[in-house]
């Protein structure tokens, strides 16, 4: 099987760092070939703190993906988030070009770079620029433009923008392990190829990817982002205050969370038992399942009043009439969609990646890997648009990503 043949998809979790190897089926479907997982301690919130951790966490992963596959991986799609994103909306005004006014790809690229020329901090890069919708002359609402006429070209566009720093950490620890990166982008937005429908997009819906140390939110609205942020909260939040609470070591408590948690105390029965390994060597104890939940159920509740106030800050809340899909490996917890329907008074699903993928679906169907088959199908997409593989390296002389101004035709 050639490389070029293949597109893989790379997780940088705060907790796990997961490797999915993609191929063409013969059904024309895409296809799960390989699936890696390693434990991850070199990132925090998103952004690597420890570069040698992180590069032997992306090693085991690859490796277990590339054993599982039977193939070798040398570039990669890879995920960011971290509280360091930024998302804003601007709009650029061109005049059409052409004497009989008709409307040319060239017309689209320079009203796209004239919303892109915003001010941005001396820090931040440009990492997406997501075209939302376009006017003509005083006809708004239009999605592809190409062809009709008018003098006057409006583009409203969605600027997401990183750090420059963390963004060349993750490259640096890509690179380091012996990979080539040929994207990265914004974990939220790769998670949505994997979990959101069409008709969800085009409706109005918040998109919530739980992960370990963060929380990334997109809004969609007509069918494109309107608004995007990321919360430095997660999951691991929750193991904190049960390994605090119950006296238990954190891996302890991360399987307490995973076997036994739940949302909603009133959803457990009183006579639940669980088994709590004690620090210290001394010995287990036998606690009510209801305890563990009384732990867990107010972190969550704070956790999602933060992203309904957030979901309230962007000023679409009217516009959401499909609701609110809760992915990532947090929003697998028993109780999720009744808390959360409680808090955000809007219907409440939890997705697992399932949008036009084959091969091993039984080992990817589970929210924890949405981000993972999101920048698959990303990459895929990437392809179909007949786009040049790009290569990202850390010694490039104006920096990975300093002249990144690119736009996802698919998306309108």
């Amino acid at each position: 099987m050639a490389k070029d043949d293949l597109v893989v998809g790379l997780d940088l979790g705060t907790t796990k760092v997961c490797t999915i190897i993609s191929e063409i089926g013969e059904s024309g479907q895409i296809d799960i070939v390989g699936v890696g997982n390693s434990r991850s301690q070199g990132l925090r919130k998103g952004v690597v703190v420890n570069l040698d951790e992180t590069v032997r966490a992306i090693e085991r992963s690859v490796r277990e993906a590339e054993l599982m596959a039977g193939v070798e991986v040398s570039r990669v799609y890879t995920g960011i988030a971290g509280s360091h994103i930024r998302g804003l909306n601007s709009r650029g005004v061109v005049a059409v070009s052409r004497t009989d006014k008709e409307i040319t790809q060239a017309d689209i690229s320079r009203v796209i770079d004239a919303a892109s020329a915003v001010a941005i901090p001396l820090n931040q890069q440009i990492l997406h620029i997501l075209p939302q919708e376009f006017t003509i002359d005083d006809n708004d609402g239009i999605e592809d433009p190409i062809g009709m006429s008018g003098v006057r070209l409006e583009a409203d566009v969605h600027i997401i923008t990183s750090a420059a720093t963390a963004t060349q950490n993750v490259i640096k620890s890509i690179n380091r392990a012996g990979l080539e990166v040929d994207d990265i982008v914004l974990e939220s937005l790769a998670s949505s190829y994997a979990v959101l429908t069409d008709d969800e997009k085009e409706l109005g819906v918040v998109l919530v990817d739980i992960g370990g140390g963060t929380t990334d939110i997109a809004v969609f609205v007509k069918g494109s982002i309107w608004h995007t942020a990321v919360l430095p909260v997660g999951g691991n939040q929750i193991t904190n205050d049960i390994a605090v609470g119950l006296r238990t070591p954190i891996n302890e408590a991360e399987e307490l969370k995973v076997k036994f948690g739940c949302a909603l105390t009133s959803m457990v029965e009183a006579d639940e038992m669980v088994e709590v390994q004690s620090v210290g060597g001394r010995k287990p104890r036998s606690l009510s399942r209801q305890i563990l939940c009384e732990i867990i159920e107010p972190r969550l509740e704070e956790i999602m009043t933060m992203i309904n106030r957030e979901i309230r800050k962007s000023g679409y809340e009217e516009w959401i009439s499909a609701g609110v899909v809760l992915t990532g490996g947090a929003a697998a917890m028993d109780g999720m969609v009744e808390q959360g329907e409680n808090i955000f008074k809007m219907p409440v699903r939890i997705a697992t990646p399932h949008k036009n993928i084959g091969g091993l679906t039984d080992v990817v169907g589970n929210p924890m890997f949405s981000t993972g088959v999101g920048l698959v199908l990303y990459g895929w997409a990437d392809h179909n648009l007949g786009r040049s593989r790009k290569s990202y390296s850390n010694n490039t002389s104006k920096g990975a990503f300093g002249q990144i101004k690119r736009w996802i035709k698919d998306l309108f």
